[in-house]
């Protein structure tokens, strides 16, 4: 009888390719669902909805243990990430970080992995960096400046090895920058479209739709709506005395005081040259009237600190109310009016 004898290099043969399917196939898997997550973030309209959904889907698809975002302050980029820094997501998610910092993650704006972490505990956030066994950094790069980097975080201190390849984290790193390079840039267009540059505010345009919609409102639910109307007192001597730098910042400082003096739910617009408007949803004109008291009260005892000093800066405020017939011009006519009457009792 004859004895088979095997080849152990056909086994290994053998191995070696189980090994390269197996491979391949978890490559795909891997390319496949990061290719669902980049088709989900390109319909994203903002930075906000993108991140927001980024590491929805991060977390989905990849069971990771957490993720955050860290981002450079103030970013080195000739547009902004409309309010993420300030938002509630920034709160749960993100986490500032100097430049130096950042460039000392990535000094080659590439992915770095890590399960050696002691480094990385003052700059990520708390429950994060104590949950986590292994970290990858994917660098996000906005017009050619490293602006942020993306954390993703694992318990398992073998996930993120380093030495480990990094091609797919370096895809999901260029794909992530330039969508949120799009959206930022959209944004961007959007803020100088509808945003008054120098103050921050809203401008008329978007004032007009505001207005518009909220005396629908009032139509179509019987709710009473109001308008103050405001301008600074003895602005232009303001500017004949101090100059047009200090008038710049008199128009600054207002616009900041009246939106953090007035409600959530009412809005403050800049209407042209040292001229604002409040509108005041669900208001009636007596609740106007003192919103309009304490606006004008607040300025008079708060002066504005320029070079050193207190400069004085007042408002006046006109008040309107709709009686549900008004149209837009006529709301804003009628405000006007009071205004005058308020300039002509102040100037006595």
């Amino acid at each position: 009888m004859v004895r088979m004898v095997r080849n152990p290099s056909w086994f290994v043969k053998m191995s070696t390719i189980d090994q390269l399917i197996k491979h391949s196939q978890q490559n795909e898997l891997i390319s496949r669902k990061l290719f669902e997550i980049e088709t989900e973030i390109l319909a994203c309209q903002s930075s906000h909805s993108l991140l927001t959904r980024l590491f929805e889907l991060i977390a989905e698809k990849f069971q990771l243990t957490d993720s955050c975002l860290l981002v450079v302050e103030p970013l080195p980029v000739n547009f902004l990430i409309n309010g993420i820094m300030h938002s509630q997501w920034h709160k749960k998610f993100a986490k500032s970080i100097s430049q130096s910092a950042l460039e000392q993650i990535h000094p080659e704006r590439t992915p770095v992995l890590a399960n050696e972490l002691t480094s990385y505990r003052a700059i990520l956030p708390k429950p994060l960096i104590q949950a986590a066994g292994s970290l990858a950094f994917l660098p996000l790069v906005i017009e050619q400046k490293l602006i942020g980097s993306l954390v993703f975080a694992d318990k398992n201190p073998n996930r993120y090895v380093p030495g480990l390849g990094t091609f797919h984290l370096e895809q999901l790193a260029v794909k992530v920058s330039l969508c949120l390079s799009n959206v930022m840039m959209r944004e961007h267009l959007e803020y100088m479209a509808n945003y008054d540059r120098l103050t921050g505010v809203a401008n008329r345009r978007l004032m007009e739709s505001a207005i518009s919609n909220e005396l629908i409102r009032q139509q179509r639910y019987n709710v009473p709506f109001s308008i103050l109307f405001i301008d600074c007192n003895k602005f232009k001597q303001i500017n004949d005395t101090y100059g047009h730098d200090c008038g710049d910042k008199v128009l600054s400082y207002v616009a900041t005081q009246l939106q953090e003096l007035i409600r959530e739910n009412d809005q403050c617009f800049r209407y042209a040259g040292d001229e604002f408007v409040i509108t005041l949803a669900s208001q009636t004109y007596q609740e106007a009237l003192l919103a309009s008291k304490r606006l004008t009260t607040f300025f008079e005892q708060n002066p504005m600190p320029y070079e050193g000093k207190l400069l004085p800066v007042t408002i006046s405020c006109g008040v309107a109310a709709s009686d549900g017939k008004n149209t837009m011009d006529e709301l804003l006519k009628n405000a006007d009016k009071q205004l005058y009457l308020h300039k002509k009792v102040y100037s006595q």
